[in-house]
C-alpha cells in the first residue's frame, strides 16, 4: 500500500495491491483523493488496502508499507500526535480489528513499486498529466 502527494500538502492519491502468502496478486487499485499530505495519503491507503482484503475475504492481513511514520504508529511504537491523523489512525485500527490476526510492516519504497505505479497513475490520470 501506498499513498502520496505531489507537494506536501497537494494533489495526493492512494495505491493498494492484495496479494496471497504466495504473492500472488489478487486485486489492485489506485485513486485519486484530492488535496492532502503525504502522511494522511498512506492512511488512507491502509484503509484502501484493508477494504479490498476484507473484499476477498480475507481473515488474515499484512499490511506492506514505505510509510515507517504509519507502519510505528499502528505497532504502537510512536504516538500520534498530529491531530490530523488521530481519526484515520482510529479508524485503522478499527478496521485491522475486523480480521483474526494482523500485522504491518514497513518496507523500502522499491520493495513496494506496484503500489507506488499506482498512486503516480491515478495522479496523472487526475491531473491530467
Amino acid at each position: 500500500m501506498d499513498g502520496g502527494a505531489r507537494g506536501n500538502p497537494g494533489p495526493a492519491a492512494v495505491g493498494a495491491v492484495v496479494s496471497a502468502p504466495d504473492g500472488t496478486p489478487l486485486a489492485e487499485q489506485g485513486e485519486y483523493i484530492g488535496e492532502t499530505t503525504n502522511n494522511v495519503a498512506e492512511y488512507r491507503a491502509v484503509l484502501l488496502g484493508l477494504r479490498l482484503a476484507r473484499e476477498l475475504g480475507a481473515r488474515e492481513v499484512e499490511v506492506v508499507n514505505d510509510s515507517e511514520l504509519v507502519a510505528r504508529q499502528i505497532n504502537g511504537v510512536y504516538k500520534v500526535k498530529h491531530a490530523g491523523l488521530k481519526p484515520l489512525f482510529i479508524e485503522t485500527m478499527g478496521k485491522l480489528r475486523e480480521f483474526d490476526r494482523w500485522a504491518v510492516r514497513n518496507v523500502r519504497r522499491e520493495s513496494n513499486e506496484r503500489a507506488d505505479q499506482l498512486v503516480n497513475e491515478a495522479l496523472d490520470a487526475a491531473l491530467g498529466a
